[in-house]
């Protein structure tokens, strides 16, 4: 028992520290943009802390609708390697011999349809951000900060697209299990993205001295660069290269419609999420200042280690469309208790931080705060301390569905846990009870459980579904 889940754990790790290391290298990108954005004065951080969010939140759902990418892509070449053993072991010669298994051309297929999709969300989504920057001014917004935020989203909004194709290119190695190339792109456009901002705010090397639409610009530009760096990355692997195209001219528009009809619920369901937590900020804010700093620097911890949680769900959810596709319906059972047992072990170490050290752990936040601040996040890292297990099993419970290709459950499910369920909860503790922030978070406990054992309790039905229809009667 003890050597398969440490089989499956290195399987499943194979794919999920790479995603893990990108996705913190990608925290990492956005933080060196705020504290340049700092750097320029308070007003400068506003409007540019605006612009992100704005930012985000398109990227965000545009990323949504391109997920379902890696899970198709993974599937075809599942079958595909199942066709060329068929093939090899075929002594009569009866079998196709076309040359390769019609699984590649399937793959192919995926990635036109993905980079078509991601073409046109990365165009609507700049026309939005552009009009969102007009209609800024009639929010009642600052007018200084309009100004800025308007400048930063005009530079901003040309860079989705090449962001967009990064991640559907990602999908495409993460899908074809070789996604080492992301870690090396996205730690070098770190430092490539702190050498354009520092050259386009200051001016040097002659060029003009852009100030925080600089910061906007060198953003930009650093997502064609890595977009560009990942491609040529993948056009330089045997294995990847011939099924790489980027020719969405022959798009199929059933394979569009397709990852379309996948990604909408899974862009809606990152939508969904991001405006519960945003509801929370807003609660805890209503009890001063002090609330509000305290939830900010406990709810940016559990985002710096959600980012676990996000490469546990992503590896889960592309190895169980590679099982399925397999036929092998006990290994994507597995699959699931894997990754909730290496979650247990990660945030169990992060609660025993949170829980024996929370001055130590709050101190890049806190140190120089209230000590009211630094007392009320010292209650919430208890909460979290449990509440961050939930959190990343309630994530790989969505990416468990979404290797079934069941987007629209996910979703369903999700705003059950977070707006029927959670919401309420945190509204009921922090103000009916009289628990203020503290009762806000364990109302995110309760939304964020609830969500867990739905989705996960889905996922094992489905499974048992699906292995019965294909199994014969009386088996």
């Amino acid at each position: 028992m003890l050597n398969t889940l440490l089989r499956d754990s290195r399987a499943l790790g194979v794919l999920a520290v790479p995603l893990i290391l990108t996705q913190l290298a990608q925290v990492a990108l956005t933080t060196t943009d705020t504290v340049m954005m700092g750097l320029l004065g308070t007003t400068e951080l506003a409007a540019g802390g605006l612009a992100i969010v704005i930012f985000n939140q398109l990227r965000t759902m545009g990323v949504g609708l391109v997920t379902s990418v890696g899970n198709r892509i993974a599937a075809a070449a599942a079958r595909a390697e199942r066709q060329s053993t068929d093939h090899a072991a075929d002594p009569d010669g009866s079998a196709e011999r076309a040359g390769e298994p019609p699984a590649h051309a399937e793959v192919r297929a995926v990635v036109r349809a993905g980079l078509a999709v991601a073409t046109l969300a990365g165009i609507a989504g700049g026309v939005l951000m552009v009009l969102i920057g007009q209609a800024l001014s009639r929010l009642g917004q600052d007018p200084a900060v309009v100004g800025l935020t308007r400048t930063v989203l005009y530079a901003l909004a040309p860079g989705l697209l090449p962001c967009l194709w990064f991640q559907t290119i990602r999908q495409f190695t993460v899908g074809m299990r070789r996604p080492q190339a992301l870690l090396r792109i996205t730690i070098a456009s770190v430092a490539v993205n702190a050498g354009l901002n520092w050259v386009l705010i200051q001016g040097a090397f002659g060029l003009p001295r852009l100030g925080l639409t600089g910061i906007g610009i060198a953003t930009s530009t650093v997502y064609l660069l890595t977009f560009l760096a990942l491609y040529l990355s993948a056009k330089k692997d045997e294995e990847l290269a011939p099924l790489l195209s980027l020719n969405i001219t022959k798009a199929d528009p059933v394979v569009v419609k397709r990852l379309i009809s996948l990604g909408i619920p899974i862009a809606a369901t990152y939508g969904s999420e991001a405006g519960f937590f945003s509801l929370t900020a807003l609660m805890a804010g209503s009890f001063g200042p002090d609330a509000l700093a305290a939830h900010t620097a406990v709810n940016q911890l559990v985002y710096i280690v959600f980012q676990v949680a996000v490469g546990l769900s992503h590896a889960a959810s592309i190895n169980v469309s590679r099982e399925l596709a397999l036929g092998n319906h006990d290994d994507a059972r597995r699959i699931k208790n894997t990754a909730l047992a290496c979650a247990a072990a990660v945030m169990a170490v992060v609660g025993v931080l949170y829980v024996t050290v929370p001055h130590l752990v709050l101190a890049p936040f806190l140190d120089t705060g209230s000590d009211q601040a630094l007392t009320i996040a010292t209650h919430l890292l208890v909460v979290t301390a449990f509440l961050q297990f939930f959190d990343c099993a309630q994530n790989i419970g969505v990416g468990l569905l979404r290797g079934l290709d069941d987007t629209k459950s996910g979703f369903r499910i999700t705003l059950i846990g977070y707006w029927a369920v959670g919401l309420p909860a945190s509204w009921l503790l922090a103000y009916a009870l009289g628990l203020d922030t503290l009762g806000i978070w364990l109302g995110l406990l309760t939304g964020l459980a609830t969500t867990a054992v739905l989705l996960l309790r889905r996922y094992t039905r489905s499974l048992d579904e699906r292995r019965a229809a294909v199994l014969p009667a009386g088996v």
